[in-house]
């Protein structure tokens, strides 16, 4: 067999989620193609290609509606549930650059090459690493959906790239911009771009805290001075 047969694997267009390396997140998946390029796969290796949509609207993407950077992607476990669909459970191994989609047996197949970030200055991914942290601290504190397991998990993680994928895997910030964040290739550059992301995140969830904590405050007056009042006009 030759090099290039090596690196063609079925693909698994993704609507509304970036799949990063290292990451385990569940899937649903109900379209026939979809379907099929699981049910290929689930009999060898277990091995797919995650590739992010660049319209999450559209349900017959063509290659060209498909992002260049995906992750190969190991399969954990696949459910059957009863309307028919696929809760699959993935986990992200490795970051691959499209040379190519075919289409075949009604899925999209890709001639891929993995990559893998460089690191310019390893004195300045660890201050951005460690500048990160102190932030994604301030806002798990903002952010409720961020337990105390998945700070102390993130805390724990030693290797620099590993951390800032699952960092980003729990930001709410768009699917284009994570797709960005994927497709960089320098680390230096994924952790700054990381620490704006992170920053404009805490800086929106602080001013969102601070609007409602204002409204509820004037809220309260309000109720205070219609009891009073109602109570003025009972007497």
């Amino acid at each position: 067999m030759s090099k290039i047969d090596h690196n063609i694997m079925p693909v698994l267009p993704l609507r509304d989620i970036v799949v990063f390396p290292n990451i385990v997140v569940p899937l649903f998946v109900g379209r026939e193609s979809s379907i099929k390029a699981l049910e290929e796969v689930m009999k060898s290796n277990k091995k797919i290609l995650l590739v992010t949509q660049k319209n999450s609207n559209d349900d017959l993407p063509k290659s060209d509606d498909l992002h260049k950077f995906g992750t190969i992607s190991n399969i954990l476990q696949l459910l059957k549930l009863p309307d028919g669909t696929l809760k699959v459970l993935v986990e992200g191994k490795s970051k691959v650059k499209i040379i190519n989609y075919s289409e075949k047996n009604k899925y999209f197949e890709a001639n891929y090459e993995l990559v893998n970030n460089r690191i310019k200055s390893q004195q300045d991914c660890k201050v951005l690493k460690k500048l990160i942290l102190k932030l994604f601290e301030s806002y798990s504190n903002i952010n409720k959906e961020i337990t105390g397991e998945i700070l102390t998990n993130i805390i724990s993680i030693k290797d620099i790239d590993i951390f800032a994928d699952n960092v980003i895997s729990h930001l709410s910030t768009s699917l284009d911009e994570k797709q960005k964040l994927l497709e960089l290739l320098v680390l230096d550059q994924k952790l700054e771009k990381l620490y704006s992301i992170l920053e404009s995140d805490v800086n929106s969830l602080n001013i969102e805290k601070k609007i409602k904590s204002r409204v509820k405050r004037q809220m309260e007056k309000t109720q205070k001075e219609y009891y009073l009042n109602e109570q003025m006009k009972a007497i």
